[in-house]
């Protein structure tokens, strides 16, 4: 019994070190003023600098690599990352499908979050959004209906919907984390199988909302936002529920 209460806490010790290093990576980047696309010290240079093993650092570097801190060029060097969601995408789709399996809450938390971020920000975009930037925005509904008249899919002209509604803001980072986010919203769509909905109401509901934002009604925008979000969210319900 003593043995067996001893190896977890070694594991946990080891993971805090690894963390602590790949905080102290960062910080040093930071301290450094390095940039995206700079490169980083080599791997001796930082194991003096940090006055860790080798070995232990080249664990500490595959994740911040995973994680999209730094790149590691084979024959080159290392460098801090340019910006960039895939691994982040990656690791909220996979925990959202996973979760369906079982009760789907990560699924239905990142319905939330995008529902969220969506509905909360509308007002401040509808504030901004100019002429033509309301003509895209309805550019794209259009292309909907189009699509769902002749019975096919519009995922592209769907994703390119929210995404309009939300450039007038000018928010590099949002706009970022609205693809994270419509990544992984349309991952988890497929894998309930809600590709085959009424395609004509949906197109209908984005002209809903085109047409409360053309109104700059803050209000009544924010609400269908909403709504929209709440036919999959009950499809997880049902797809958890079987």
């Amino acid at each position: 019994m003593a043995t067996s209460a001893v190896v977890p806490q070694a594991r946990f010790s080891a993971q805090t070190r690894l963390r602590a290093l790949q905080a102290d990576i960062m910080e040093l980047i930071l301290d450094r003023e390095l940039e995206a696309g700079d490169p980083l010290p080599t791997e001796s240079e930082l194991s003096l600098a940090l006055g860790v093993g080798r070995n232990t650092l080249r664990e500490s570097l595959k994740v911040l690599q995973a994680l999209g801190v730094l790149e590691i060029r084979h024959g080159f060097g290392m460098f801090v990352a340019p910006s960039n969601f895939e691994a982040l995408a990656d690791g909220l789709t996979f925990r959202g499908r996973l979760s369906l399996r079982h009760e789907g809450l990560e699924a239905l938390q990142l319905v939330d979050v995008r529902q969220a971020l969506e509905s909360g920000l509308i007002g401040s975009s509808i504030d901004v959004m100019t002429a033509e930037q309301l003509a895209r925005i309805e550019a794209a509904v259009a292309r909907m209906e189009q699509l769902a008249a002749r019975g096919e899919s519009f995922t592209e002209a769907d994703a390119q919907f929210h995404s309009l509604l939300f450039e007038p803001l000018a928010n590099d980072l949002l706009t970022s984390l609205m693809d994270v986010f419509w990544k992984v919203y349309r991952k988890i769509h497929v894998e309930i199988g809600a590709e085959t909905g009424d395609l004509t109401a949906i197109a209908a509901v984005h002209r809903s909302i085109y047409n409360a934002v053309a109104l700059k009604d803050k209000t009544l925008s924010s609400e269908l936002l909403n709504r929209h979000f709440d036919g999959i969210r009950n499809r997880i319900a049902e797809v958890v529920a079987v």
